[in-house]
């Protein structure tokens, strides 16, 4: 599960960096620059919903206040040629350009904010690569705040950080919100479980389904009731639960379009940036492990498929799952893996690295996990904004590129869970991805039938 973290003041658990500062990409920043598209731009959406209406001129400001705050977020790439030895921040002194944006009021405004969140990513050539719309419509009292991130640069959990930084000081505050709960006890040491490892077993693709394959992306939100949690330490998570939705979820998908059984892999954000009133480093913080589901689920796959799957074999795949994880998140690990650590390493210009690791994602393609999915978990934040109210939704979307081409994110606010599934348009159509989304909200519904803690 991606945590978010406590203190959320104006300084990260390093030293502050400074104007005209230079700092090297880091292993995910560089990955990330190499592989870039134009038609399916890597950006992270976030989806803030109030009761109220901010006042432009405030909003603005304390936004402008957040940032330099969390001057780490006040970077742009630094000019350089390919022969350079490694991608560079720069660090300046303010925005290059206004963040903070007011669409006029349109019955379709949050449509339209929505599509530009998918398809128009802040450059990394202006500083900061992040920009928030307000969106009103005519039918709605309050706003909806749209955030979007050029995930080269940072991720959710960073971005909502900054946010509610703002939210702090446009309500009057100097300091931002207090966590709404306390960070969970440090996961404890386990034996690996090789049961959902890798292997050499190509993961399934989710099938392809769409009559008019386009560019980009394409997202559907929900809100669904957060599942029960276990009732003792050491069973299945609500992020476990989650795990074996998007697992069935997938498996039945394939299965009612005439796919072979086989080997369901999902990636995983794991956060591990450090706890407490440091406050979480601003950046893309997590590592990327992925969790197997293969060769113990064979001899339910037929129960597990069903369109109602059978509690005793959900329950079963529960637990398996609760043991997998519990392993991954205690294991150590680079961010993206041996592979990715040696793949930044600056004994060769970056142009030339770029070329490897294009070349090398290609020829990995097969391989690659069937989604992913990334759980941010409960929002610590109150995200209060003062007269405008506190936040009474958040969605989050990660994204969706092919050959993987599907991403399930989820939050949960208020008691509720909040749920996006984005797709790339080139495997799914808004028909086949609403089918899917339904395809989970059952699943996800079984999960919580076959919970050791629901007495139903």
């Amino acid at each position: 599960m991606t945590a978010l973290y406590e203190g959320i003041g104006g300084g990260s658990a390093s030293r502050a960096p400074q104007r005209g500062q230079r700092i090297p990409f880091p292993t995910v920043d560089e990955i990330s620059r190499h592989c870039l598209q134009d038609d399916e731009p890597e950006t992270v959406h976030i989806e803030v919903h109030l009761p109220g209406r901010p006042e432009p001129g405030r909003l603005r400001e304390a936004f402008r206040e957040a940032l330099r705050r969390h001057p780490r977020i006040l970077v742009r790439e630094a000019p350089g040629r390919w022969w350079r030895r490694r991608y560079e921040w720069e660090v300046t002194d303010g925005p290059d350009v206004e963040p903070v944006s007011f669409p006029p009021c349109a019955a379709d405004a949050l449509a339209r904010a929505r599509e530009r969140a998918l398809a128009v990513c802040p450059p990394l050539t202006e500083s900061p690569p992040v920009r928030l719309e307000v969106v009103t419509e005519p039918d709605r009292t309050g706003c909806v705040l749209v955030l979007t991130v050029n995930h080269t640069a940072l991720d959710g959990p960073s971005c909502l950080r900054v946010l509610a930084t703002a939210a702090a000081l446009y309500g009057g505050g100097d300091t931002p919100n207090t966590p709404n709960t306390p960070s969970p006890p440090p996961t404890p040491p386990t034996v690996p479980d090789r049961s959902g490892a890798r292997g050499l077993a190509r993961p399934v693709r989710i099938a392809k389904d769409t009559h008019t394959p386009r560019t980009g992306n394409a997202m559907l939100l929900s809100e669904l009731p957060v599942p029960p949690r276990a009732p003792a330490p050491g069973g299945p998570t609500v992020n476990d639960q989650l795990l074996v939705a998007t697992c069935l979820m997938a498996a039945r998908w394939n299965e009612l379009h005439g796919r072979a059984p086989a080997p369901v892999r999902i990636t995983m954000p794991v956060d591990d940036r450090p706890r407490g009133a440091s406050g979480m480093a601003i950046g893309n913080g997590t590592r990327l492990v992925e969790v197997g589901f293969g060769p113990e689920e064979r001899a339910d796959v037929s129960l597990l498929t069903r369109e109602t799957p059978d509690p005793a074999a959900v329950a079963r795949l529960l637990h398996r799952t609760a043991a997998r994880t519990r392993a991954l998140k205690a294991a150590p690990g680079a961010q993206l893996g041996v592979a990715g650590t040696l793949l930044t390493v600056p004994a060769v210009p970056v142009g030339l690295r770029a070329a490897v690791t294009r070349g090398l994602r290609r020829a990995a393609g097969p391989w690659t996990s069937t989604t992913l999915l990334s759980n941010i978990g409960r929002i610590p934040y109150a995200l209060d904004f003062g007269e405008a109210g506190r936040a009474t939704a958040v969605w989050f979307s990660a994204p969706a590129r092919m050959p993987r081409g599907l991403t399930v994110t989820t939050a949960s606010t208020g008691g509720r869970l909040h749920v996006t599934l984005r797709w790339s348009r080139a495997l799914l159509d808004d028909a086949a991805g609403a089918g899917l989304a339904g395809l989970f909200r059952r699943a996800l519904a079984a999960t919580a039938q076959a919970h050791p803690g629901n007495t139903a």
